[in-house]
């Protein structure tokens, strides 16, 4: 039986971590490092005896988790430097790395050793730590098993399991390493489970390894977004990454993460970046730890202003003062358009996120999003007069907003020029040299126009005459592929369409179709996706989805207990 606890933190009720029976050494680090008032996830968890219990914690992104279970943890008398009592899961080695920095800082005044165990990192020298003694081990979930099965993590001593991001570790595919952990430890163990969402996989999960747990629910589903203002630019379907440019020149990001579908795409998109004079760098799973650390770096200290990533950046990462999340593409679904917005509007910061879409995946979204309460603005995408207006006026507010205190050689400098020449025709020969590095993008005005042209052509001759029939026409666009699926329970379209887009290399727009069946899938295939699928099927091998027959045309109608779904 789960307790539940829903709080709302009133003027009144306020309080300050110095409330709470934490070791005066945290207090110390908190104090040094500004943090007086803890969040209210944070209230919540350090707030009730949660040391002898389960506990499932719902909170939004950015609302300070981390702290939330490392500052009752590291007050625990349980805390031992020389033997392992925390194992803290996270889906990601850069959500695991970031945990690790935040556990350094605020324990830097106690013997709390922690080590990160993550995947793509030397692993004689996580072996080393663990044999020093640690109290922490943090980590991802298939390197944290490795260590469990060779013996140098012994789970004898944990006292406490962390799942970190749970609903995003068992979307990823996580359930067996998961399993494996929790079962090496199944000794006297409290359990804490943080997640956004509460999906059927992570409530069975829960009822498996969780005893009696107590519910801490922060997440206002209505009012998640409030601190978020959602755009969507619709732009020519073959001119997406002209679109996309002319949509940040319009928005004049600093700072901007811009998601896509898959690696290749990153790649693609940030050397146009790159081409078009924004400074940009990707991030991407298939990148080496020290490649990931570096663009993560370059993005924070402000070297680069736009991080072009796949879903690796969506959940977890603490990239701060993003001003703008740009979604190129329409996204698999309405849990990673959440999470891709969740990376802006955090710690009570106003955010942007934009989509930047063709109008049929505009059209898509609205029904992705339609029992939300999302509010969209939807807007055509900038054309470059409009692009050019906007960077004139930017300009111009440059050249009146400089202080005018200590012009000296600049002024004189001004009054010899204005000596020796008419003061307008000064000013414009100035203004046509500012003007070459202005730039205003691409026009897009006359495309946009001639596909709604056509859309509204379509649309007209789709309607059948008074009393007459829609012809039928045969669809015929892919092929069929026939996929057996590991506990299909566990499975949608989303998770479907996100394991065959990243397993090909290939976007959402590549995949037409997939009819969910009791225990296999089907997957309708374009040409692109299913050369790669062709070239190699066994891509798909370690994602628990096989290939169970040869591929053929579509055909017939789909089973009784099958389920459609059109993605293009």
């Amino acid at each position: 039986m789960e307790q539940t606890a829903t709080m709302e933190i009133t003027e009144q009720e306020r309080k300050t971590f110095g409330d709470f029976n934490l070791r005066k050494e945290l207090l110390k680090a908190l104090d040094d490092r500004g943090f007086i008032e803890p969040t209210p996830v944070q209230v919540a968890v350090l707030g009730q005896d949660n040391l002898n219990a389960d506990l499932i914690v719902r909170a939004k992104t950015g609302s300070g988790k981390t702290l939330a279970f490392l500052l009752p943890l590291m007050s625990d008398d349980q805390l031992d430097p020389t033997r392992p009592g925390v194992v803290v899961i996270s889906p990601t080695r850069e959500l695991a790395l970031q945990i690790s920095r935040e556990a350094a800082w605020v324990s830097r005044g106690i013997n709390c050793p922690c080590t990160s165990l993550v995947g793509g990192m030397d692993m004689s020298s996580q072996i080393r730590d663990l044999r020093r003694g640690v109290a922490f081990a943090i980590g991802t979930p298939g390197r944290i098993l490795d260590h469990v099965r060779r013996g140098t993590l012994c789970m004898d001593s944990v006292h406490t399991v962390v799942l970190d991001e749970g609903d995003h570790m068992l979307d990823m595919g996580f359930r067996d390493e998961l399993e494996g952990i929790l079962d090496a430890a199944s000794g006297r163990r409290r359990t804490w489970l943080f997640s956004a969402t509460m999906p059927p996989a992570v409530r069975a999960l829960s009822r498996k390894y969780l005893s009696d747990p107590r519910m801490i629910s922060l997440v206002d589903e209505g009012a998640q977004h409030e601190d978020i203002i959602h755009t969507v630019y619709t732009t020519p379907k073959n001119r997406q990454m002209d679109g996309l440019v002319n949509v940040l020149l319009w928005e004049n990001s600093s700072k901007g993460l811009v998601f896509c579908h898959t690696r290749a795409e990153t790649i693609e998109v940030a050397n146009r970046l790159t081409q078009e004079r924004f400074s940009s760098c990707c991030l991407h799973g298939d990148m080496s730890q020290r490649e990931r650390n570096h663009a993560l770096s370059m993005f924070v200290s402000g070297r680069v202003s736009h991080l072009v990533a796949t879903n690796v950046a969506s959940r977890g990462l603490d990239i701060p003062e993003v001003e703008h999340v740009f979604q190129f593409g329409l996204p698999s679904d309405a849990e990673t358009f959440i999470h891709r917005s969740g990376r802006t509007g955090r710690a009570g910061n106003e955010g942007r996120d934009i989509l930047v879409l063709t109008m049929a995946e505009a059209y898509k979204l609205k029904g992705m999003l339609r029992n939300t309460n999302i509010s969209l603005n939807w807007l055509p995408v900038p054309d470059s007069q409009a692009i050019r207006a906007r960077q004139r006026a930017r300009y111009e507010e440059k050249i009146f907003s400089v202080c005018s205190d200590g012009l000296c050689d600049t002024g004189e400098w001004a009054e010899s020029l204005l000596e020796r020449s008419d003061p307008v025709q000064l000013v414009t020969n100035l203004l046509r040299i500012a003007e070459k590095s202005i730039r205003s993008g691409y026009s897009l005005k006359a495309d946009m126009e001639r596909e709604r042209e056509q859309s509204d052509s379509r649309r007209t001759k789709s309607v059948p005459e008074r009393g007459g029939k829609r012809p039928m026409g045969r669809r015929n666009r892919g092929t069929l592929v026939r996929l057996a699926v590991k506990d299909a329970a566990d499975w949608n379209a989303g998770k479907v369409l996100r394991t065959v887009c990243s397993a090909l290399d290939v976007s959402s727009g590549d995949v037409a179709e997939i009819i969910l069946g009791k225990d296999k899938v089907m997957v309708e295939l374009l040409p692109k996706a299913l050369e790669k699928y062709n070239r190699n099927p066994e891509r798909l091998s370690g994602s628990a989805l096989s290939r169970i027959a040869s591929s053929g045309r579509r055909g017939g109608q789909a089973r009784k207990d099958q389920a459609r779904i059109r993605t293009a």
